[in-house]
């Protein structure tokens, strides 16, 4: 008797990684990690940090989501992707919408659905698995949002990485199949929550894929699972 697959949707995953895959070896052969990218089986790029906060005590409150909130604190809209065709700029936003976050102002699903719309539309290059890790789960969410939990992020700089810089100049004309681009960018996320505006911050790196045709706006393909110089 023919035996069908338990999980047809993770075929379906599987081949369009290694699309992917094949599209950005052109560029990036050399880029540590790539094979974990294109074969990785359940193991997720680093999430966004989510420290337990400390309980705010009776006569500390200054931002809880039912008071008054100082311009510093004030609940923030969902991230909107930019209209540039720069990848390095692109990637350097995406990075910051990834590193932000704000449970007092809309659901965990909400700021997935939002940051699914910064994909790109070609869904054969699109790897919407990798953006759901980089974000808390749906668990980590409710217990961050009981404390109003929120983060901003600071961009230091984005860059190509030498090695995807290296393989372009050897062969420029390979990107023009998809052109997909390796950016890697550097910052600082700040965590806050009710009874602790001030919070702690911790530097933050990543890589990402991203997608820029000469017709059309930049759009994210996916999130690389290590950092790439």
């Amino acid at each position: 008797m023919a035996q069908h697959p338990a999980h047809p949707g993770g075929a379906s995953r599987v081949r369009r990684r290694a699309l992917l895959g094949t599209v950005v070896l052109v560029v990036l052969v050399a880029l540590a990690g790539l094979a974990a990218y294109l074969t990785r089986d359940g193991r997720s790029p680093a999430e966004t940090p989510a420290p337990p906060p400390t309980s705010p005590t009776a006569s500390s409150s200054p931002t809880s989501p039912s008071g008054p909130l100082t311009p510093h604190t004030r609940p923030r809209a969902l991230p909107v992707p930019p209209k540039t065709r720069d990848p390095i700029t692109f990637g350097k936003a995406a990075a910051a919408a990834l590193w932000s976050y704000d449970t007092r102002a809309y659901s965990q699903p909400e700021l997935r659905k939002a940051l699914r719309g910064w994909l790109t539309t070609e869904a054969k290059y699109a790897d919407p698995a990798s953006v759901d890790k980089a974000i808390p789960s749906a668990v980590v969410w409710r217990e961050m949002a009981a404390n109003g939990q929120f983060t901003t992020a600071k961009v230091h700089e984005g860059h190509f990485p030498n090695a995807f810089t290296r393989a372009l100049q050897e062969d420029p004309g390979a990107i023009t199949q998809a052109y997909i681009y390796a950016v890697t960018v550097s910052g600082k996320q700040s965590i806050a929550w009710k009874g602790s505006p001030a919070g702690g911050a911790e530097s933050r790196s990543t890589t990402l894929a991203v997608q820029c045709r000469p017709d059309r706006p930049c759009a994210l393909v996916g999130v690389m699972p290590s950092v790439a110089p």
